[in-house]
């Protein structure tokens, strides 16, 4: 995309039209002049030297100089930017337990809000260091690469919820691990990890795991959420509380001594979360006492300078103006470049030049007039504009790339993916074209298309390794293809077990028919029986049947048996 940084200093081309009105002014007064000399036609064979289009040349030339210039100071912007900046801090990861426990509200609001908050403030603390974002339960994964963007990473955070796990549970020792091989493989620098959990540790390892990441240099801090005291946990939607296997509600309280153990074997520091800002204080004090080094960061901006070009083109105008006298040479008297008849040519010439760049930058003002439209949010005008652009030329990337995202944005999807398909093809910039690939997972992802979408973003991230963005989807994605295919896998077993059910009623109902009629024959083959003995009899039957499928009913209402014994 194109645009201006500075478009203000654009309103001085007013004063191009000002100095060609004073000029035009200033020519007819010249001629009224000369008329008063004599006859146009003997003055000019009195002045041979004399050249009526030089000074005009010259005009229009400082006149188009003057108006680069102004360009120039408005800062034209295109295309992408990729700078480094060198930082001097800390690297920090941020393990968050995001088990159901959390929810409890013996903090207020609750526990994993004020985590939230605390993490949030922690951020805007933080000005040269990188952060990372890790969310753990029964089992953990990335939530955001180590980065210095603070924007992004308030952003991850605020989409933090216990639904996104699928395995409940606590598992410290899975975070810890995951938390060490995030970290950048830069030495001499303070590495700090920082466990936020109510320190219910359902599976074990975990001051093994402190102990390996101490012997790495790192250093583990823990935060404790909640009370000792223990509190329900609340159900989402329902104004209940969670209920364990024997039906009793369950009371979950912070492990202050597992706590400590950990953030003790880990080299770190135990601090105790509470209604106040005294654990954010005592957290940023054992930070500050971590070696901080000097880190170098890829900045990447969707603009890059261009007013160098415009520049330069400003300088070669500037110096044709100053090789072009007022006077004609009588050295090159035989040489005229502003005849009567050469003038006709050069006119064509350049009407020749203007439609042929006319029609080459079409597409280009289709794309820029489509780009005014999107932003406006008209994305239908907009997908028309980008259309006229590609029929111009078919061959324009950032037209089909456009016009990907208008459909987008209309939720015409599978267009759009077309669309993107095709300016992945024609691009040549491995930034822009992963921006194709990016797209593309999206849209399958919202249409959880899990396994394409990964693919897309691989693609994306072969081209462009250092988008947090495309990192974080991807990642994203596999956890929630694993569960789709879990969800998948569970569905066939139910359908399994329905199946299996459902022959067995078949059987069960064949035998039952079996039966009747070995009893129809035995009650044929026996002499009649009274009427009194044979009501008995069907009474009988009647019960046995309503047994049966009262057992068979209360068969089918059991639930099934959870694989996690605390899925909290």
């Amino acid at each position: 995309m194109f645009r201006f940084e500075d478009p203000k200093y654009l309103y001085l081309l007013v004063f191009i039209l000002v100095f060609a009105c004073i000029r035009l002014i200033t020519y007819r007064k010249q001629k009224a002049r000369l008329r008063k000399f004599g006859d146009p036609s003997l003055l000019k064979k009195l002045m041979p030297d004399v050249s009526r289009f030089r000074p005009a040349v010259k005009f229009w030339l400082l006149q188009a100089a003057l108006a680069l210039l102004i360009i120039m100071l408005a800062r034209p912007q295109f295309g992408t930017r990729i700078s480094h900046e060198k930082r001097t801090g800390i690297e920090t990861i941020i393990a968050m337990d995001i088990s159901n426990s959390m929810r409890a509200e013996d903090v207020v609001p609750s526990r994993l809000e004020r985590a939230k908050m605390m993490v949030e403030n922690l951020v805007d603390n933080f000005t040269n260091d990188k952060i990372g974002l890790i969310v753990f339960a029964g089992d953990a994964f990335v939530q955001l690469p180590i980065t210095s963007d603070y924007v992004s990473a308030k952003m991850f955070l605020s989409n933090i919820d216990p639904s996104m796990m699928q395995n409940q549970g606590t598992d410290i020792r899975a975070a810890i691990e995951s938390a060490m091989h995030s970290f950048t493989q830069q030495e001499n620098i303070g590495k700090a990890i920082i466990v936020i959990t109510d320190g219910e540790d359902h599976e074990g390892g975990a001051l093994e795991a402190a102990q390996a990441a101490r012997e790495r240099g790192m250093r583990v801090y823990v935060l404790g959420v909640g009370s000792t005291k223990g509190a329900p946990i609340p159900v989402p939607g329902t104004g209940d509380y969670m209920h364990d296997n024997t039906g009793n509600t369950v009371m979950s309280a912070l492990n202050e001594q597992m706590c400590r153990e950990v953030a003790q074997a880990g080299g770190g520091a135990y601090i105790h979360v509470e209604n106040n800002s005294n654990a954010q204080r005592q957290l940023d004090e054992e930070l500050d006492k971590l070696e901080k080094n000097e880190s170098e960061s890829t900045i990447y901006s969707d603009f890059d300078e261009q007013f160098q070009a415009v520049g330069i083109l400003a300088l070669l105008v500037l110096i044709l103006e100053v090789c072009i006298l007022d006077r004609r040479n009588p050295l090159l008297q035989k040489i005229s470049l502003f005849g009567a008849k050469k003038k006709v040519a050069a006119l064509l010439l350049l009407i020749f030049v203007a439609v042929g760049a006319q029609a080459q930058t079409s597409d280009r003002q289709y794309v820029r007039e489509g780009n005014k439209l999107f932003m406006k949010g008209d994305y239908e005008r907009a997908e028309v504009a980008y259309s006229k652009a590609i029929e111009q030329n078919d061959k324009n990337p950032q037209a089909h790339y456009n016009l990907g995202n208008a459909l987008m944005a209309q939720k015409k999807d599978s267009a759009a993916v077309e669309q993107f398909q095709k300016a992945s093809q024609l691009e040549t910039n491995p930034l822009r074209k992963a921006r194709s690939f990016h797209n593309m997972g999206v849209v399958c992802q919202q249409h959880q298309m899990y396994g394409e979408a990964i693919e897309n973003y691989k693609q994306a991230l072969r081209l462009n390794p250092n988008d947090d963005e495309t990192r974080y989807n991807l990642v994203l994605c596999q956890h929630q293809k694993q569960k789709q295919d879990q969800n998948k896998q569970n569905q066939n077993q139910q359908q399994k077990q329905d199946q299996q059910k459902q022959d067995k009623q078949k059987q069960d109902q064949q035998k039952q028919d079996k039966d009747k009629q070995k009893q129809d024959q035995q009650q044929q083959q026996q002499p009649q029986m009274s009427k009194e003995n044979a009501e008995q009899l069907l009474n009988a039957a009647m019960q046995q049947e309503k047994q049966t499928q009262k057992r068979m009913k209360e068969a089918q209402k059991q639930p099934q048996r959870r694989q996690n014994e605390k899925n909290w």
